[in-house]
């Protein structure tokens, strides 16, 4: 199906309309650079200017700059409803990034991600076949490539924090019941549980940590350990920390909740892992088919087949 010529005739607005977009993202940024110049040289000529300034603009400007770009663009891709936002910041939060900007950072590298892919698109199938159903199928394949490069990043490093967490927390119950049933309190414990598995458990260790912090500052038990839960989205933290507020709510012995909870999901962790062995047989075969018996086959009828060819069986 071929679009009619007036139509063919809109390449160069499209165009037109892309770097204009491109100019004006630079001049946002260029125009942010410099305000953010205009306050330094207001901080440095103060009395209460530091070199602390100029050594943490010295480290990190390059990333800086790109945060900044990103939350600059990211205005057309954030979501209208609260909702939607609420969402993301929980993935986001799964995945360990939980700065007030991470739903901005992370709409505006979805749109960079766009226009990284899209302009190419456009200025090459296009110009190569107008304003057509082909032209135009590879342009939104490679927009929806462009869109979705980010989110599938952001499943793989959530999934890989969600995975380590539920592996090594049947280790981080174990020593807490330890430490509970040595007379330890629940508080002192997590502490103890936090300093003795930071190098084993990095990730279960830093949440613990963020948790001992907020006991520290005052927040109840009961709303740290629901948002120790509620943050990292895995199921299992989620039921023991239930299980520890539920076992102190009434009184009864946490090492005792806390041994079933450990048994249950060293159970699990368990045929996890006989389920992954049971499916190697099947995720071997079409390897083994198209690799390795061609190359058996060759060695072991290969020289049978070269003398029967030499001697004129053929």
């Amino acid at each position: 199906m071929v679009i009619p010529e007036f139509l063919q005739d809109l390449i160069p607005l499209v165009l037109a309309l892309l770097v204009g977009v491109g100019i004006w993202s630079l001049l946002s940024l260029f125009s942010a650079t410099k305000i953010e110049q205009g306050d330094r040289l207001k901080k440095l000529a103060s009395k209460d200017a530091t070199s602390s300034i100029e050594s943490n603009d010295s480290k990190g400007g390059i990333f800086k700059m790109l945060l900044k770009t990103a939350k600059t663009l990211a205005s057309p891709m954030m979501p209208s409803s609260e909702g939607e936002q609420t969402e993301i910041r929980k993935e986001l939060s799964a995945a360990g990034f939980r700065s007030e900007n991470a739903v901005p950072i992370y709409q505006g590298l979805r749109f960079i991600t766009l226009l990284i892919f899209t302009l190419p698109a456009i200025a090459y199938y296009v110009s190569a076949y107008g304003l057509t159903y082909d032209g135009l199928k590879y342009v939104i394949i490679f927009s929806a490539i462009g869109m979705y490069i980010p989110k599938i990043g952001l499943w793989y490093v959530r999934s890989t924090r969600q995975e380590e967490i539920f592996l090594t927390l049947p280790d981080i119950i174990d020593l807490l019941v330890v430490c509970v049933e040595s007379g330890l309190g629940l508080d002192a414990a997590l502490r103890k549980v936090c300093d003795e598995m930071k190098d084993h458990a990095k990730v279960m260790a830093s949440e613990l940590s963020l948790s001992n912090f907020q006991l520290q500052i005052g927040r109840t038990r009961k709303e740290v350990l629901r948002d120790l839960g509620e943050r990292n989205g895995v199921d299992d933290l989620r039921g023991l920390t239930t299980i520890i507020i539920q076992a102190d709510r009434f009184g009864s012995s946490i090492a005792n909740a806390l041994r079933v909870q450990s048994d249950t999901m060293r159970t699990k962790r368990k045929q996890m892992a006989e389920e992954k062995a049971a499916k190697c047989a099947v995720k071997l075969l079409f390897p083994m088919l198209f690799f390795i018996f061609p190359g058996v086959f060759i060695i072991l009828v290969g020289p049978a087949a070269i003398k029967m060819m030499m001697s004129g069986a053929f």
